[in-house]
């Protein structure tokens, strides 16, 4: 058992500080928190280690002026000064050591001898912010002087993802952004969750848990700083593992980097393998960073990347450009011999196509029919066909991406007769690989060079899991009694009133569904799960479908047209609608299947090219899934496209193997808390699951792969969905079981604050608790998630009447609880707990009937409520406060505080006077002064002038919320308010508020200055200018 388990932070700090002074041997530099003028470039250090290396001084003096200078330009944002620094840091500072010499570089790091640099810890280190904001990382790693890495730390109580936000916000403008233009890695971790990092800017949901085994270290959180920080590994992740990729900075995922490192030693020695990264991992930027590597560590290296496809050639070029490196394409086979014959390019990519000459490996017999020629004579005309003094330059070694599919027939064997003898081939993949095409891999290739199976993936988070269901729509098939029953049990866990309203649109679907086309059924159960299933009804979520044959999409497209999907679905293939491709079908009686196709496409592109429409359909399905659906496919788009929105893919197609792998992983991309896992809906039945009882989705559809290869690939949804509500609702009881009796009063006891707590103590008691009610309001959010899921199916998942009922009343309470809390403890301001389409779900499966008017509030805060309705707004409450006058009152002043502090940067004079009046309403009730009715008519009063402007007068010439902001500020002063603000209208230019560039800001600065008679950098002037700042009319 864990020994550290319940430590608070500053321990889990001081361990981890013991770690890399004893066991990493950082050298400790102490406790900053009252050090004056803390940087990310100290100046001492740098020095001290710029010396060691012999430098004269003023070229030190020089490179750390340059350096600062870059760090420090205010008018760039965090990403060009942190990629202007990494830059400095990678490849050295270029200066003149005096006129008229020859630049030279100063290196500020020894990348080559890890242990030559000078590695320091400190903690508690206190920054001064841009605007008089201080903040403290826990940990601050140095290398040299320079700040290279902050770790947030937390107890294991709270979780990590709180450290990940404090990294997150400190990044922020207003905190201290500057810190962070030298910090190439972030990291926040706990003893319980491990260690987890990102680089600047990285999204929460992108933030990475390092893994790796190490059974001595039975601590993941030191075992993980023991590896990540070990001098040689942590400047080895700065220099070989971090790209900045068309304006987002990132690092590499565990999986790539030892995919990377296992690679090194194969590519010294040229031995050939194989890499197999399971989709979604992160394939192209391993290839950039390998090809990278081999650039720099390998003399005469060149590097050749080859796909199959053009979509993937066109992914890999703009994957290597984004990450700024110059790769050049071979278009055609003439341009590659050209580019193979030449010292340069380093870096090519080209289709395998371009390797042979089309149908070159076909010759006639005697009796005019065609057949394969020899494989001899074939490469004996290709080399015949190149250039008399053609012969490839450099050490090539060749990247082939998706090798399952390009591993043999005869262009593979024209490349390499091209490429020469001594060449390392590199296959890349993304699927496992066939039992028979394995041995065969092995040969082409050589071994595996790396694996990282779907599991792991899904383990890491990398990848989200996929549930599989099987749906058979023939049953169906005239028989009114059984559509009946099957519109039931698709909404069995709808409240009375959404299955009334669902029901009204299912009489005009009815018809589909009753057809005897398989298509329009199909159609009609699709548009179902679009007003059933979470994802899809939250417009977060969208979906594919994959139909047999460009002619069955466009039958699909047409018949959507006729349901809710009209203008919310499309279809890219690649039919190119050209005349000559209903030439001579027209014969008289009714349209052939090419006309039909040619013209529903020429509906769907509406005057576009099929390049331009394909292009902003993809972009229209990635950017806004509740706009564009569904998306009909048939080939096209199965592999190489990644859409995080994409949640469900429908299966209309005979699909095996490769394909099949490839096609379900559309929807595994990880998007946000709210996409739980990708769904697979497989109308094929390809797993044969529907006729047998065994689960087994490792054979028929994928009976060519070995089992161990793709096991955990697929899994049931509605037993992974039982499993997953049961284990949602066993954490929320968890968390809930120490509150006791379970009554409301003691659960905001626990989660907000205790009624015997002193009022004036209460603010801090709420504080104290927030760590809770955050894990609470995720558990939960999760439950509901997890309930809606299934709801529809729960006596199919397995269980009984009186479980779903118990079930069903649990999750309505906790999510009630949870939106009481809310309110309660004034963390939501409002009633927009969830986006819209959230809240109707939320309505139609979670709450009781009598709830229905839950459905008309839209996004209208809880205060605006009470603006427009007065009293009448406290029916919208939950049940839980709405009839407890106590509880209403406190809601109002938990929310108005919320409010007042959130608004008072705007006009911090008039919510100080607001404040004042609220603190005294309250301290009024507190003493018997005042009852609870009374109490809450005078806070609704107060609410209803703060909202219509009426609490204060004004004089007429100060109209404006602006200029009462000034005459707020301003001591009441209408003169000198409206010079202030005349002089701010004149001097604001675009951009003023952001600072791009300062000049801007500093225009404005000087007039309020000006206007105010005062020196520009006094406080008051400084006060104005942040009052301006957040002025909509300026």
């Amino acid at each position: 058992m864990d020994s550290h388990v319940g430590e608070k932070e500053i321990r889990t700090q001081k361990r981890l500080i013991e770690l890399f002074d004893k066991r990493l041997g950082y050298t400790f530099l102490g406790d900053w928190k009252d050090r004056e003028n803390n940087s990310n470039i100290e100046e001492k250090w740098l020095k001290k280690y710029l010396k060691k290396t012999e430098y004269p001084e003023s070229e030190i003096n020089k490179a750390i002026t340059i350096l600062k200078r870059e760090a420090n330009a205010s008018s760039d944002k965090l990403y060009q000064a942190n990629l202007r620094v990494y830059n400095l840091l990678r490849y050295g500072v270029n200066i003149i050591p005096e006129i008229g010499e020859q630049k030279k570089y100063i290196h500020l790091i020894d990348w080559k001898n890890p242990y030559e640099n000078d590695f320091y810890i400190a903690e508690e280190v206190t920054i001064k912010g841009r605007e008089k904001a201080t903040k403290r990382p826990d940990l601050v790693i140095y290398v040299n002087g320079i700040a290279l890495g902050v770790i947030e730390l937390k107890r294991c109580t709270s979780s990590v993802h709180n450290g990940i936000r404090q990294n997150l916000d400190n990044q922020k403008d207003a905190f201290i952004s500057q810190f962070f233009t030298t910090v190439q890695f972030l990291f926040a971790g706990n003893d319980t969750e491990g260690l987890y990092y990102g680089v600047i800017n990285t999204p929460e949901k992108f933030w990475l848990r390092w893994k790796e085994n190490n059974p001595n270290e039975t601590n993941e959180l030191d075992r993980s700083v023991l590896q990540s920080f070990d001098k040689e590994r942590f400047l080895e992740l700065i220099h070989d593992f971090i790209i900045f990729d068309g304006g987002r900075k990132k690092a590499c995922r565990p999986n790539q980097y030892f995919g990377v490192r296992a690679a090194q030693p194969r590519v010294r020695d040229k031995e050939s393998g194989i890499i197999w990264h399971s989709q979604g991992s992160g394939k192209s930027l391993t290839m950039v960073w390998l090809a990278r590597w081999i650039h720099e560590n390998i003399d005469d290296a060149r590097v050749v990347i080859i796909t199959d496809r053009d979509e993937l050639d066109k992914q890999i070029e703009s994957a290597f450009k984004n990450a700024g490196e110059e790769v050049k394409r071979a278009r055609s086979g003439y341009q590659l011999i050209g580019m193979l014959n030449n010292a340069n390019p380093w870096l090519i990519c080209t289709l395998i196509h371009k390797f042979g000459k089309g149908s070159a490996d076909e010759e006639q017999d005697l009796y005019g029919r065609k057949r394969r020629k020899p494989l001899d004579k074939y490469l004996e005309e290709i080399a015949s066909s190149l250039p008399v003094d053609f012969k490839t330059k450099g050490n090539l070694y060749v990247f082939i991406d998706e090798c399952h599919r390009t591993q043999g027939g005869y262009m593979h064997e024209a490349m390499k007769k091209i490429m020469g003898e001594d060449v390392m081939l590199i296959g890349f993949t993304g699927t496992p690989l066939l039992k028979t095409d394995k041995k065969t891999s092995l040969e082409t290739f050589g071994t595996y060079i790396h694996t990282y199976k779907f599991n792991e993936a899904v383990d890491d988070k990398v990848v989200l899991d996929l549930r599989y269901e099987a749906r058979n729509v023939e049953q169906y098939l005239g028989n009114k009694t059984k559509i009946d029953e099957w519109f039931e049990k698709r909404t069995l866990g709808l409240s009375n009133v959404a299955s009334a309203i669902l029901k009204q649109r299912w009489a005009r679907m009815e018809k589909l569904f009753s057809s005897k086309e398989r298509i329009q059924r199909i159609a009609a159960d699709i548009c179902q799960d679009m007003d059933t299933k979470r994802a899809l009804v939250g417009g977060y979520g969208n979906a594919m479908l994959v139909a047999d044959s460009i002619y069955q999409a466009c039958r699909y497209w047409e018949v959507f047209q006729e349901t809710t999907l009209k203008g919310y679905c499309t279809v890219v293939t690649s039919y190119g609608a050209e005349l000559n491709d209903i030439k001579g079908e027209c014969v008289g009686e009714g349209k052939t299947e090419e006309e039909f196709k040619y013209d529903i496409y020429k509906k769907i592109l509406d005057g576009r090219t099929p390049e331009q429409y394909e292009e902003w359909a993809k972009k229209e399905f990635i950017e806004n899934p509740a706009s564009m659906k569904l998306l009909i496919v048939v080939d096209k788009l199965l592999t190489g496209f990644d859409a995080p929105s994409a949640t469900y893919l429908y299966i209309d197609k005979n699909m095996v193997n490769h394909n099949l792998f490839q096609a379900i992983c559309r929807v595994n991309r990880v998007n946000g808390d709210e996409k739980d896992y990708g769904y697979i809906i497989d109308y094929q039945d390809l797993f044969n699951s529907i006729a047998s009882s065994i689960k087994d989705y490792t054979s028929e559809a994928f009976e060519e792969y070995d089992k161990e290869d793709i096991q955990g690939l697929l899994t049931n949804r509605l037993y992974e969905g039982k499993k997953a509500l049961d284990e949602a609702l066993q954490a929320v009881l968890t968390l809930c079981e120490v509150v006791y009796p379970q009554t409301r009063e003691k659960f905001f006891e626990y989660f907000v604050y205790s009624e015997s707590t002193p009022y004036e103590l209460q603010p801090q008691e709420r504080e104290d608790n927030a760590e809770k009610r955050d894990k609470l309001y995720k558990l939960v959010s999760n439950l509901v998630r997890k309930y809606i899921d299934i709801a529809n199916d729960i006596y199919d998942a397995g269980y009984l009447q009186n479980e779903a009922k118990r079930i069903k009343e649990q999750v309505d309470f906790y999510n009630d609880l949870k939106d009481e809390i809310k309110l309660k403890s004034g963390d939501a301001i409002d009633l927009k707990m969830y986006d819209p389409a959230m809240r109707q779900l939320i309505d139609a499966y979670v709450r009781a009937d009598d709830s229905e008017e839950l459905l008309v509030f839209n996004d209208t805060s809880f205060l605006d409520l009470v603006a427009v309705a007065g009293e009448g707004a406290f029916g919208k409450l939950p049940r839980g406060i709405r009839n407890n006058l106590k509880s209403i009152a406190e809601t109002l002043e938990a929310n108005m505080r919320k409010v007042f502090i959130y608004e008072r940067p705007n006009n911090p004079a008039y919510y100080d006077k607001l404040s004042e009046i609220l603190q005294k309403l309250i301290d009024d009730v507190k003493q018997g002064k005042a009852d609870y009715k009374e109490h809450i008519k005078k806070l609704i009063e107060l609410v209803q002038n703060n909202k219509n402007k009426t609490q204060f007068t004004y004089p007429d010439n100060i109209s404006t919320d602006a200029q009462r902001a000034l005459y707020d500020n301003l001591d009441k002063d209408e003169e000198l308010s409206l010079a202030v603000h005349n002089s701010i209208i004149e001097n604001a230019m675009n951009g003023w508020k952001d600072g791009v560039p300062p000049i801007k800001t500093k225009k404005v600065r000087r007039a309020i200055a000006k206007a105010l008679e005062l020196n520009e950098n006094d406080e008051k002037v400084t006060n104005i200018l942040n009052i301006a700042k957040g002025q909509a009319e300026y």
